[in-house]
């Protein structure tokens, strides 16, 4: 299946228009583990997630739109179990919204282009910002730096031949 058919119509790197989609429309493009997290604001088992160790350049886009979030480079250990970053690509990547669910008063941290839900925001972050962006892995997509350049050189090795 091709990746933009898999992750539907709404899915793009580069397209920064707003996506309002009804939930039913979110179940239909949305793989369940993902629609959980996004659309109904779970949560993944704490060293569980894919990404929460990982120490691979690259980007991290939203699981459900495709919008840029974070870079490898804002990324740190926490040891809190989830990804942690302490900055998003830009501004405009993240919205802020009160959480006080569970008897906790957080920060929810939403995707900034289709409002899904991604984690929280803690003021216990390292410098420059002391933000702790702590984020699912199950709403992440990642991109290597590298792959890029990859496939460059193999593209070059083959018109070499």
């Amino acid at each position: 299946m091709e990746e933009g058919k898999k992750k539907g119509e709404v899915y793009s790197h580069s397209d920064t228009s707003k996506v309002n989609l009804t939930d039913d429309e979110w179940k239909k493009i949305l793989p369940p583990e993902v629609y959980n997290i996004a659309r109904e604001k779970g949560t993944e088992w704490a060293f569980t997630g894919k990404y929460w160790n990982s120490k691979e350049q690259g980007t991290y886009y939203c699981a459900a739109c495709g919008h840029p979030l974070f870079v490898s480079d804002a990324k740190f250990e926490s040891s809190c179990g989830w990804p942690s970053f302490f900055e998003p690509v830009a501004k405009s990547s993240l919205i802020y919204a009160p959480d006080n669910s569970h008897g906790m008063h957080r920060t929810e941290v939403l995707c900034g282009r289709c409002k899904s839900h991604l984690g929280h925001v803690f003021d216990d972050g390292p410098p420059p910002t002391g933000l702790r962006y702590c984020i699912n892995s199950v709403i992440l997509d990642f991109e290597q730096a590298k792959e890029a350049d990859k496939q460059y050189s193999e593209k070059e090795g083959k018109e070499k031949e």
